[in-house]
C-alpha cells in the first residue's frame, strides 16, 4: 500500500467519523443553492418544514408483484439484551461499548429493547403488523461463548424458540449468521486480521445450520462486511476500535473468505437459500471531468466492486488491488483457491441502501441533498434505483431482496400516547416507489425489509437516534406502533404504496 492510498483511506475515513456539528457544514441541492445543515435535517423529519409533504400517506398506485414479501430487520446485539445471560460470551462490541467514550452518553447493548426475554410479544407485534418476512440475526458468542467448540445449547434453544415462532405467525425467517458481534475471545487471537478466524466462523455456521437447518428458508452470511472494514478498522469508531488501512483490507478479504465457508457448510448440511448482505452506494462524479471519472471508478471500486465482484465473479477488481499495491497484507493474504471459496454460487444478494456519494476529482465527496439525523445519510430515493438496476445490469438476473432502509427521526411520544413520523412515512414511500420502478425495469426483486422494526441502540450513537417503525420507552421498554407502522401496515395488506 503507498504512503498515497493510505493517507487517502485514512482521510476518507475521518471525514465519515466526523461528528455531526462538524460535518453538517452545507448541503447543495441539485438546483445549486446551498442549503443549511439545520434545514437539511428539517426536511426529512420536522413536518412542519415547507419541504415536507403534507399528504405523505398519498397513494401512488404502484401495486407490487403477487408473492412481495415485506418485512422488517433487526440485529442481535442491537435489540437482545440479556448480554451475560445463558452462557452467552463477551463480544467486541461488549468490550467496545463499556470503553469509555467510544459511544454516546457511554450506552451499551446490556439491555437494549430487552428482545431476549420479550421476544413472544415482539412476534405478536409482528403479526399485528402483517410482516411476511422478518430478518434478524444470531448473536455468535450466545453461540459459542469464545467462537469455538462446542454450541451453547441453551443459545441455540432461544433462535430454535423464535424461528418456531416466526413459522406459527405466518412470518417467513430470515437469519443473518454475523452482524458485527465477533466473540472477544477470538479478538484477543487477531480478530478478523486473523485468517484462521474465517475458518472459525465456517464451523460456527455449520453448527448453527444443523440446529436450525431449513427451518429457516433464507441466510445471509455477513452483514456489511464493508461496514466492519471502514469503521471498525480505519475510522475507528466501531469495534474493535482500529485505524489501520493494512489491516482493514485484510480484514476484508478474510471476511468474504469466511462468506464463502458459510456457503459451502449449508450445502453440506441444509436444504436453504443463502446470500451475502451488502451495503451498496451508489457513486456519482461531481462533474464530467475526466479526474472526476476516474476518482469515482476507484470510489466505486473500494465501496462496491470488491464486495459484488468477488462473490459474483470469483475476482476482485483490478484497480483496487493495483490502488492497495502488491505488497499490502491484502494481496499477500489472498491463497490459492480463496476466490473459488469466496464465489462459491449465491442463491440472492441481500441490498442495503443509505446513502449516495458524489465524488471529486481529489476522492473526497461532496454533499448534494439533504440528510437525515445521521449526518452521513442523503435522502436520494433514486440511488437505491440505480443500485439495483445496476447490479441486475452488470451481474446478471441474481435474485435481490433490500434487507435495510431506513432513517433516523427525532421520534418523541406525544401525550396521546401516539408518535408522529410523517418524515418517516415520506422517506419509505419514495424508497419503495424507486424499488417499484426497478422491478418494472426487470430487477428480480423478491422482498423489502424496513430498517429497523424497533428503536434500538444505534452502535456508536447509542439511543440518541431512533430508527425504529416501533417507539420503544427504554426505562419501560413499552412498545409503541408509530404512524409510519400504521402506515406500513396498510402497505403490506393492499401490496401497493
Amino acid at each position: 500500500m503507498t504512503v498515497l492510498t493510505r493517507r487517502r483511506l485514512l482521510r476518507r475515513a475521518a471525514l465519515s467519523a466526523t461528528a455531526a456539528t462538524a460535518a453538517r457544514v452545507s448541503v447543495r441541492p441539485t438546483a445549486g443553492v446551498a442549503i443549511s445543515a439545520a434545514s437539511a435535517l428539517t426536511a426529512a423529519c420536522d413536518p412542519d418544514s415547507p419541504d415536507a409533504d403534507p399528504n405523505p400517506e398519498r397513494r401512488l398506485g404502484l401495486r407490487f408483484p403477487d408473492g412481495f414479501r415485506w418485512g422488517a430487520a433487526t440485529s442481535a446485539y442491537q435489540i437482545e439484551g440479556a448480554a451475560k445471560e445463558d452462557g452467552r460470551g463477551a463480544s467486541v462490541w461488549d468490550t467496545f461499548s463499556h470503553t469509555p467514550g467510544r459511544t454516546r452518553n457511554g450506552d451499551t447493548g446490556d439491555v437494549a429493547a430487552d428482545h431476549y426475554h420479550r421476544w413472544a410479544s415482539d412476534l405478536d407485534l409482528m403479526k399485528d403488523l402483517g410482516l411476511r418476512t422478518y430478518r434478524f440475526s444470531i448473536s455468535w458468542p450466545r453461540v459459542q461463548a469464545d467462537g469455538t467448540g462446542k454450541a451453547n445449547q441453551r443459545g441455540l434453544d432461544f433462535y430454535r424458540r423464535l424461528v418456531d415462532g416466526l413459522r406459527e405467525r405466518e412470518i417467513e425467517p430470515m437469519a443473518t449468521l454475523f452482524h458485527w458481534d465477533l466473540p472477544q475471545a477470538l479478538q484477543d487471537v487477531g480478530g478478523w486480521e486473523n485468517r484462521d478466524v474465517a475458518h472459525r466462523f465456517g464451523d460456527y455456521a455449520a453448527a448453527v445450520f444443523e440446529a436450525l437447518g431449513s427451518a429457516v428458508p433464507v441466510w445471509l452470511t455477513i452483514n456489511e462486511p464493508k461496514t466492519v472494514v471502514q469503521n471498525g478498522y480505519l475510522g475507528g469508531h466501531h469495534a474493535p476500535g482500529l485505524r489501520d488501512p493494512e489491516a482493514a483490507y485484510l480484514v476484508a478479504h478474510h471476511l468474504q473468505l469466511a462468506h464463502g465457508l458459510a456457503v459451502r457448510a449449508l450445502r453440506a448440511s441444509a436444504d436453504a437459500r443463502i446470500g451475502p448482505a451488502f451495503n451498496l452506494h451508489p457513486c456519482y462524479p461531481v462533474d464530467d471531468s475526466p479526474e472526476a471519472l476516474a476518482a469515482t471508478h476507484l470510489y466505486d471500486g473500494y465501496e462496491n466492486r470488491l464486495y459484488l465482484d468477488s462473490v459474483l465473479r470469483g475476482a476482485y477488481p483490478r484497480d483496487v488491488l493495483d490502488d492497495l499495491g502488491p505488497g499490502s497484507r491484502m494481496v499477500r493474504g489472498i491463497k490459492d483457491g480463496d476466490l473459488a471459496v469466496i464465489s462459491s454460487p449465491v442463491d440472492l444478494v441481500a441490498v442495503q441502501y443509505y446513502t449516495p456519494y458524489y465524488v471529486a476529482p481529489s476522492g473526497d465527496t461532496e454533499v448534494r441533498w439533504p440528510t437525515s439525523e445521521a449526518f452521513w445519510q442523503q435522502i436520494f430515493p433514486d440511488g437505491l434505483f440505480d443500485t439495483l438496476t445496476r447490479i441486475t445490469r452488470d451481474y446478471g438476473p441474481v435474485p435481490l431482496t433490500i434487507t435495510e432502509n431506513g432513517l433516523p427521526c427525532p421520534d418523541v411520544l406525544g401525550a396521546d400516547g401516539t408518535v408522529d413520523d410523517p418524515g418517516r412515512v415520506e422517506f419509505l414511500r419514495d424508497h419503495f416507489a424507486a424499488a417499484h420502478r426497478a422491478i418494472e425495469a426487470g430487477v428480480p426483486l423478491e422482498s423489502y425489509h424496513v430498517w429497523s422494526l424497533l428503536d434500538n441502540f444505534e452502535w456508536a450513537e447509542g439511543y440518541e437516534q431512533r430508527w425504529g417503525l416501533v417507539y420503544v420507552d427504554y426505562p419501560t421498554q413499552r412498545r409503541t406502533l408509530k404512524r409510519s407502522a400504521r402506515w406500513y401496515q396498510r402497505v403490506i395488506r393492499d401490496n401497493e404504496v
